[in-house]
């Protein structure tokens, strides 16, 4: 009876203590969020609560198995077992309460700064920081289990005496990989890129989503993604839009008859602008930039507060123009000339000059 009693009372004991524990912590972080609604840390700590329980329960397990008296043959390597999960639950422990009090920092900046280009800088730094920490992390976590099983503690010296000549090694051999994780790192603190900024790569315009320690993800204006090295980024020239201020100039081009009316074309512009509310009101100029034979082109910039916005003033401008000239002036739109055309008369055959210069006479009134 004491073989069965003995490891019910043990292991039961065990799991109804480590489950008190946790309700109460988890009561404990309900009241401390309740009470401090600004501060997302109690309610971000919430969510370690599943490693928190692994780790007690793996460490009450290991310390009270002795006494179960359960699977004494296989006792090293159950407890082997309990040691690696205590190892794995505490790491993953460290990483969600890492990830707490990094976004809960992160929040308090973004409420305190409102310049949004700080704040995104910020952001990308963090995020870049907590991937750190968690490789780290997880790298130490590993190194703990396999330095439980007796060979591996047999050969930490051999490896510690080789660490130069495989560091040497595998740097060579990942040496783009190397490279990039540098450039990850150079990017998050230089302030080159930042997550939400506005980039042209590759003649591709779109926002950057997310940034890694080896690849940067850019989302398109038709939703699509486009993956790139980090090291791209510090080894070639892009555009960012949003370096700096975010306001954006913008250009619209047409081509029309040399007839076109200018200056009512300037009005017709201020009009088209205080009517569209992705203006900024800093800028509107329309200019005659080029001429060809057959038609001039016309330059309007206009501004607004951001790229987003800069994109439908310019749609705007360039289709209500359109419309109006369509309407109001349609000599003013180019035009293809379609009469036929007259050789000149060297070009024309001997017996048809005599006529030809003839019809281009001035007629003659009265007789000569």
């Amino acid at each position: 009876m004491e073989n069965v009693l003995r490891p019910l009372i043990v292991l039961g004991g065990t799991v109804l203590l480590t489950l008190a524990i946790g309700w109460g912590t988890d009561r404990l972080l309900c009241k401390a969020d309740e009470r401090d609604h600004d501060t997302p840390l109690w309610g971000l700590l919430r969510r370690a609560r599943i490693p928190y329980q692994l780790v007690l329960c793996a460490a009450l397990l290991r310390g009270s198995y002795d006494q179960a008296k359960l699977l004494e043959r296989h006792q090293v390597g159950i407890g082997r077992t309990l040691t690696l999960v205590l190892i794995g639950s505490a790491a993953w422990l460290v990483i969600r309460i890492a990830a707490a009090i990094v976004e809960t920092t992160y929040s308090r900046y973004a409420r305190v700064h409102r310049d949004a280009a700080r704040v995104r800088r910020v952001r990308t730094q963090v995020e870049l920081i907590m991937r750190v920490v968690s490789a780290i992390v997880i790298v130490v976590a590993v190194s703990s289990m396999l330095l439980t099983f007796p060979a591996m503690r047999a050969a930490g010296a051999s490896l510690l005496a080789s660490a130069g000549i495989i560091a040497a090694i595998a740097g060579v051999a990942a040496q783009s990989t190397l490279s990039n994780m540098f450039a990850g790192l150079q990017i998050a603190f230089g302030d080159m890129v930042r997550i939400g900024d506005t980039v042209v790569v590759d003649g591709e315009w779109g926002t950057v989503e997310e940034i890694t320690l080896t690849f940067l993800t850019v989302r398109t204006w038709d939703e699509r993604r486009i993956t790139m090295p980090v090291s791209y980024f510090t080894s070639k020239p892009f555009e960012n839009w949003s370096r700096g201020t975010p306001q954006m100039t913008g250009i619209v081009y047409w081509h029309l008859d040399h007839s076109a009316p200018i200056e009512a074309m300037r009005e017709k512009l201020r009009d088209i602008l205080r009517a569209c509310p992705a203006w900024d009101g800093r800028a509107c100029n329309l200019q005659v930039t080029d001429t060809t034979p057959n038609t001039i082109q016309v330059r309007a910039l206009v501004t607004s507060k951001d790229a987003d916005d800069i994109w439908s003033v310019r749609v705007t401008v360039r289709e209500q123009m359109i419309s109006w000239l369509s309407a109001e002036h349609p000599y003013a739109l180019p035009r293809v000339n379609t009469a036929e055309s007259v050789l000149p008369p060297s070009r024309v055959p001997s017996p048809d000059r005599a006529s030809l210069r003839r019809a281009y006479e001035f007629p003659r009134t009265g007789r000569g």
